[in-house]
């Protein structure tokens, strides 16, 4: 098992980059999970990619997405 310690160092804690789609780690009482849709950084909060809605939850840090790795 993973600890949330290790979780969190695959993942960014700084100012995130305006735009981009990103995968966020979040964290409730149940421990840290990642969201399964992409994410952006705007107007000083996250949002849904395709839906545009903010994210309410406790967002422990971020990354680039990672895209699947093809078969070739």
């Amino acid at each position: 098992m993973v600890s949330r310690q290790q979780r969190m160092d695959d993942f960014d804690l700084g100012e995130p980059p305006a735009g981009e789609p990103i995968e966020l780690l979040c964290e409730d009482h149940n421990g840290t999970y990642m969201l399964p849709f992409p994410c952006r950084w705007a107007d000083g909060a996250w949002h849904g990619i395709t839906s545009g809605v903010r994210i309410e939850a406790n967002v422990l840090g971020w990354r680039r997405r990672r895209l699947p790795h093809s078969g070739s």
